[in-house]
């Protein structure tokens, strides 16, 4: 009991992580190809330093917005697998994906408009899904029950 409860918390933390690390890198870019369509030039050492910008200065508002949105979308896709637990791993990774663009898609129905600019496109918004499936495998990969093997 003990040990699943921290592969649980440790495979949330790790999703939450990964997702908000993936998910500000793209950000970042999503926002940089919104300048080099304006015609400017961006280097690639301006790309690797806009992105670690965004990863050191989005935790405060990025990064519990994530957390939020798993603490929704993983309980629940731990819900379903009890009825259908051969699709664990599409079901987590899903969720995580889901729980990323829900997140987006809620706060521009709730303020009228997307507080992320690069989340205003398809492609942005596909790119947050992308960030957070890897979350999702990720918890799926942390929390999985292993049996030792000798």
């Amino acid at each position: 009991m003990q040990n699943s409860i921290v592969r649980n918390v440790g495979g949330f933390l790790a999703a939450v992580i990964a997702a908000y690390v993936l998910g500000a890198i793209f950000i970042s870019q999503g926002n940089i190809a919104s300048i080099v369509a304006m015609d400017f030039d961006v280097s690639v050492a301006q790309r690797f330093e806009a992105a670690l910008h965004d990863v050191m200065h989005m935790t405060n508002i990025y990064l519990p917005v994530i957390a939020v949105s798993y603490l929704i979308a993983m309980p629940v896709a731990t819900y379903i697998i009890k009825y259908v637990p051969q699709q664990r791993m599409i079901l987590y990774v899903l969720a995580g994906a889901v729980g990323l663009v829900a997140i987006h898609v809620i706060m521009k129905l709730l303020i009228g408009f997307s507080g992320i600019a690069a989340t205003r496109s398809f492609v942005g918004l596909l790119a947050q899904a992308i960030a957070g499936g890897v979350g999702g495998y990720l918890f799926h990969m942390v929390s999985i029950k292993r049996i030792l093997q000798l």
